[in-house]
């Protein structure tokens, strides 16, 4: 049965005259937001902040995951140019911290992370000064495409769990959560200078003794920052909205995440992966 939105995730669209200077600047350069591909709810709140996260590598997935708008077509040719791109818009944006995700490729060999590193260095050629915040794929375990990412020093290095191991045939039938947290533990290994991230939605039929296990299993591995955000079926092709969690629960959440130690916790129901982002370096 669809359960009607309440009231505290009604978004009022807002556009203007930065959200289209935003817009033209992406299309110049032929660049991908999440923003856009994946819906998000706040998009234009962050295009107002001259805000973007970009989606390199494509826009068509190799994944299957059942809560995700991103296409699932036949992936698309790499474009060489991006890197360059990337950073030119960063550039024309006077951004301080710039988010940069991908679609899964599964089907290249390092799953992009070389692309990656690119686009990193790119951006430091042009502005040593800048936050750089990485949301990456699990390259399939391998640790040598990893160790790319790792290598190029972003600031902070985010891959979600999107969810509780319970729910992961169901959700991201591809993924493994133990894979995904070794990735992250994998990070501290190699660079303990860099930042880890990750995040995971509320409604999906998980309740609170799961919600604290993923804290407590990312506390384990020494991830500093979390994100927790209502998940919101992009249509009903998707995986259904179980529940649409009160606010307050989400409050409740981020006392608990704060009290086991983590450094920084977002927890509300419009919270996405890089909504905020920069506030880590502001506080």
């Amino acid at each position: 049965m669809h359960q009607r939105k309440p009231e505290w995730l009604r978004v009022k669209i807002r556009g203007g005259e930065i959200s289209g200077n935003v817009q033209e600047i992406l299309k110049k350069y032929s660049l991908n937001t999440v923003c856009r591909e994946a819906n998000c709810p706040n998009r234009m709140e962050c295009f107002n902040k001259r805000t973007a996260t970009f989606m390199i590598l494509g826009k068509n997935c190799t994944r299957n995951c059942t809560f995700c708008n991103v296409t699932k077509e036949k992936p698309e040719v790499v474009d060489y140019e991006e890197p360059h791109n990337v950073a030119q818009a960063v550039d024309k944006l006077n951004l301080k911290h710039t988010v940069i995700t991908s679609v899964t490729r599964d089907d290249i060999e390092d799953g992009g992370a070389a692309h990656f590193a690119k686009v990193i260095e790119e951006i430091k050629k042009l502005n040593k000064n800048i936050t750089i915040e990485v949301l990456i794929p699990d390259f399939k375990g391998n640790e040598e495409a990893l160790k790319k990412v790792v290598s190029a020093k972003p600031d902070i290095i985010n891959h979600n769990v999107e969810t509780t191991p319970r729910l992961y045939r169901e959700v991201r039938p591809m993924a493994v959560y133990d894979r995904s947290l070794e990735l992250l533990q994998r990070v501290k290994e190699m660079d303990d200078s860099i930042m880890t991230k990750s995040g995971f939605m509320l409604g999906l039929g998980e309740n609170e003794d799961d919600v604290i296990g993923i804290l407590k299993d990312l506390k384990n591995i020494n991830c500093e920052i979390v994100t927790i955000g209502q998940y919101l079926a992009p249509s009903s092709k998707h995986h259904p909205v179980v529940e649409y969690v009160h606010p307050d629960i989400f409050k409740k959440y981020e006392k608990i995440a704060l009290d086991m130690g983590f450094k920084h916790v977002f927890s509300a129901p419009l919270v996405r992966s890089s909504y905020y982002a920069e506030q880590v370096f502001n506080s």
